[in-house]
This record gives structure tokens, C-alpha cells and sequence, in this order.
């Protein structure tokens, strides 16, 4: 399938940007009271010149002793707790208020360099120096290589395409290819399972596309985060209706916006606007996971609910 070129408008200073609350609760109740428990989270939005975290808090009930915050090796915020004491439930809310500017309004998508020569730079050179993008060209627990992903991937990067128009390409097929469908499969699911059945979640397209271009030889990241939905015409809000989001950041080298990285959603088909909030950004699902952790006890049911929504369409009193 080949795609003209993409020529987005560019951006107007003069636009302000979106301020978006998202509130995101995880609920666990334990079937037997749970004595000791260690979890991890990628819980606070990625803060940079185009997404300001204005204000966030993360409440943990019950109490832990305290909330330690670090950043990762990727340059995401990683929050870490422990409780000591029996509980037989744990709830887990982390509310935020993000200004969102758009940050791909510029993309051009003939821009920057073939793909080809794209992979030629990415080639070690002990003459020249370090590029951090190779990273993301190799293999993860979550995106192992696989020649199925190279074949399908080459359909979409033909000679002397750019690295961003191929891309795109491959986000077009994929999203036209593939049936999103809820519960078909597992954070285990084998990256090869999905591609075969052609079906999945938000993870599975985003693990796919990584695969696809990981396959050929170029940089792609996992991206964690949020999508605001859009309720139907004269309906209201609701409240939970929105959950954690996934999509994918390709290096595409001399494109010249944004350190070359451009996002891409292959499960709506779009390079993401003001509608997508980052949290995190890994080598795959496994790295910036938004909530996981260990304990000693039993087993859990397990309920989330996110909700993303314009900050003057939100609740009074669930504002950050």
C-alpha cells in the first residue's frame, strides 16, 4: 500500500494548548489477606516542551510508609512503595493535570533520510560517535526478532523511501490489517500469536509495528500512556470509560522535529495530537508497565478505570 505524502500544516504559536485532567484508579482485593507487598509504577506524566505536567498526586491506600520517586534509564519518573502490614485490598489513584502542545503539526513526511541510509548510520563505527537511538533496534522480552515481522515490514519500506513515510505506511496497513478486539489476548501473548491472528489490543499493534521495524534494522520505542475518547454526540462524559493506552515512537532520522522521533498509533490510524498523554517510553510493555508488584499472600481481582477529559468537563473535587 503506498500513501502520498503527508503535509501537515504547521504549527500556530499563537494556539494555546490543552489542559486535560486524567484520573486513573487500580483496584486490587485479595482473596486472603496479603502480609508484604512491593509494586513499582509508571504513574506520573512525561514533563517536557510539549507536555507540562501543571500538577499530580498518587494516593495509595492502605498508607505505605512512603512514596520514593526516581528516573529510569529511559528518562521516565519510576515510583516505587511497600507495605508491611496485613491488608486485604490496595487501591492505587495517580491524578494529573497536563497541558498538551502539538508536537508533530510540522511533519513532513518525505523529510529526513531514506530508510537505507537510515540504516547505514545506525551501523557501529568505532570512528564515530554513539547513537543512543541503536537501543531500540534490538531485540526486548516483549519484541523478540522474527522474520515473519521483517517480511511483512519490507512491504511498506520500498527503495529510497523516507523513514517516516515508510512508517506511516506500515501504521496505515496495520491499523487496516488487524481487528481490535478486547480480551483476545494476554500480556503474554507471544508477539508472533498476535501477528498471526491479526487481532489484539492496543499493546499487541504496538508490540507488532516495534517488531516490524525492529526486524528491518530500525529504532522504534513502546509508548505508555493515555487517549482522551470522545463520548457520542449529546451524551455526556462518563467517568472510567477510558483506559491505559499504547503506541509507538519511530526514529525517523533527518526528519528534523522533535529529536527525529515521531509517534504513531497503529490501533486509530494517527500521528497522536493533543488527545494522547505520555507516560513513559521503554523497549516494550514490560519496561514502563503502569502498575506491577510482588507480594506475599494470595490471589487478586483486579479493576481499573481511567478517565481523560478537558479540565473544565471533569468533576469538581477529582481535579489535581
Amino acid at each position: 500500500m503506498n500513501m502520498p505524502t503527508t503535509l501537515f500544516p504547521a504549527p500556530d504559536a499563537a494556539a494555546p494548548g490543552v489542559t486535560l485532567i486524567v484520573d486513573h484508579v487500580t483496584a486490587y482485593r485479595y482473596d486472603a489477606p496479603v502480609e508484604l507487598a512491593h509494586h513499582l509504577g509508571y504513574l506520573r506524566p512525561m514533563n517536557d516542551a510539549s507536555q507540562v505536567v501543571e500538577a499530580y498526586t498518587l494516593e495509595v491506600t492502605p498508607v505505605p510508609p512512603g512514596i520514593d520517586e526516581a528516573v529510569d534509564g529511559f528518562g521516565n519518573t519510576r515510583s516505587t512503595f511497600a507495605l508491611y502490614a496485613p491488608h486485604e485490598a490496595l487501591t492505587v489513584r495517580a491524578t494529573s493535570r497536563v497541558t498538551i502542545h502539538p508536537r508533530f503539526t510540522a511533519l513532513d513526511s518525505a523529510a529526513g533520510l531514506p530508510w537505507e541510509a537510515a540504516l547505514e548510520r545506525l551501523r557501529y563505527d568505532p570512528a564515530m560517535p554513539y547513537a543512543p537511538e541503536v537501543e531500540f533496534t534490538f531485540a526486548s522480552p516483549f519484541v523478540p526478532l522474527h522474520a515473519e515481522l521483517r517480511a511483512y515490514g519490507l512491504l511498506s519500506f520500498t527503495p529510497g523511501r523516507s523513514v517516516a513515510e515508510a512508517a506511516l505506511d506500515l501504521m496505515h496497513r496495520i491499523h487496516a490489517d488487524f481487528c481490535y478486539q478486547p480480551a483476545h489476548t494476554q500480556v503474554s501473548t507471544p508477539i508472533l500469536d498476535a501477528f498471526q491472528e491479526r487481532m489484539g489490543v492496543c499493546q499487541d499493534f504496538a508490540h507488532v509495528m516495534i517488531g516490524c521495524l525492529r526486524a528491518i534494522g530500525l529504532p522504534a520505542r513502546y509508548v505508555s500512556g493515555y487517549l482522551m475518547s470522545q463520548p457520542p454526540p449529546g451524551q455526556p462524559r462518563l467517568i472510567g470509560a477510558d483506559a491505559s493506552h499504547a503506541w509507538v515512537s519511530v526514529h525517523c532520522a533527518g526528519v528534523g522535529i522533535n529529536g527525529d522521533w515521531i509517534d504513531m498509533d497503529p490501533t486509530n490510524d494517527v500521528v497522536p495530537g493533543t488527545a494522547h498523554v505520555v507516560l513513559a517510553c521503554g523497549r516494550d510493555y514490560g519496561d514502563v508497565t503502569p502498575l506491577r508488584g510482588v507480594i506475599r499472600g494470595g490471589g487478586h481481582e483486579l479493576n481499573v478505570r481511567v478517565t481523560v477529559a478537558p479540565m473544565d468537563e471533569f468533576p469538581t473535587g477529582t481535579q489535581a
